[in-house]
Formats: structure tokens, sequence, C-alpha cells
């Protein structure tokens, strides 16, 4: 929905910017309250590492929630490329920027993307019924913020998927390295304020 969001504007002109940065929170809060007790609506790898660093998921659940992520990612791109064979760019991740500074916007999105769910969630679930909004928001805020600059990716399997079928892959390597490197730093960050709070001990541990 989120790529989706941008091929129609690209094609039509009625969402803007901010209406595609809206379409991406939309999305996620959307998922979250509707799979969320169910998996956690783990959507993203980097944030599945980031769970797994904080202690919240096994290691057999990263590589499992990291399998899904990726496949759904490649399902989507050929849905949106069957879709919008007119598009050459199917919502790719470029960057506006040079790579350093690509590279650190995408780390400080993502570790403010990390926080705030370690923060309205317990376990690898969301707690509350106003986490969705809470991590929702959070994705259209980077997006209406970084989206410019950046892409504001934030998720390594939703920059992988468009760019097997779009041109232009020689900046790839930022969005698989930099969301993981930011949802990495969270944890710590985490830990640091709220404490005891923050991390739970896996079940087996």
């Amino acid at each position: 929905m989120g790529c989706g969001a941008a091929l129609v504007d690209a094609r039509y002109g009625v969402l803007g910017h901010g209406g595609v940065a809206v379409s991406f929170g939309l999305i996620v809060m959307v998922m979250i309250y509707s799979v969320g007790n169910i998996s956690g609506a783990h959507l993203n790898p980097a944030v599945s590492l980031g769970f797994y660093l904080a202690r919240r998921i096994s290691l057999r659940d990263l590589f499992g929630y990291g399998a899904a992520q990726f496949a759904g990612a490649l399902i989507a791109s050929v849905l949106l490329r069957f879709l919008f064979s007119d598009q050459a760019n199917l919502g790719a991740t470029l960057p506006a920027v040079p790579p350093v500074p690509a590279f650190l916007i995408e780390v400080v999105l993502s570790a403010l993307l990390m926080f705030v769910i370690l923060n309205v969630s317990t376990g690898h679930m969301e707690k509350g019924i106003m986490a969705g909004v809470a991590v929702g928001g959070t994705v259209a805020l980077c997006a209406l913020v970084g989206g410019p600059l950046t892409g504001a990716s934030m998720n390594p399997a939703r920059s992988l998927g468009p760019a097997l079928f779009s041109p232009g892959k020689e900046f790839l390597w930022i969005y698989l390295t930099a969301p993981f490197l930011g949802t990495a730093l969270a944890s710590p960050s985490c830990r640091l304020i709220q404490q005891g709070e923050c991390c739970t001990v896996r079940e087996g541990d």
C-alpha cells in the first residue's frame, strides 16, 4: 500500500508527498490492529532484529519473521509490477543527498521508530489501544521529514522488493544496512531510559 500510494501519485498526482507519507503510516497502523494480536505485526526485519536484541524474541523467530518479511516484499513488488507496468520505478528508495548523510538519516529514523515500538509494546506485541496509532504515526512522521531526503525506508525488505524491479541499485546498500544499525541502537537507549521496563528475557533463556 505504501509503494502503491507512491505509484498512484506518480501516475495521477493526487496524493502529494504528504499523502504518500500518511499512506505508509496508515497501512502500518491497519496491520497492527488487524494482525498484531496474532504475530505482533512484524513487517520489518530491522524491527525484528531490534526485538531480538531487546531479548523479546528468539533467534529462530528472528529468522522466521525475516523470511516472511522478505517474501512478502517480493510478492508485493511482483503485484505492483503487474498493476503498474508503465512505471519504471516501483517505489524504490533512492537518496537525494550524498551517501554518508543518507546512511546517517536512515540510522536515525530507524532508531527513532524502534525506540517508539519498544516503548509501546510488551514482549513482541503491542500494548494499549493507542499502540498502532503511535507506531503508524511515527512511520508517517519519519516519512514526512525524511522522505524527500532518503525515501525514509527504515525497512530493508521494503527497499529490496521494489529495487529488484526498478533501475538504480547502486545505493541499495544504504537501505540494507542502515535500518539494522538504527534499530540495534534503540535497544540500549530504551534500557538506559526505561531500565527494567524495556526488555524481558526470551522464553527458554
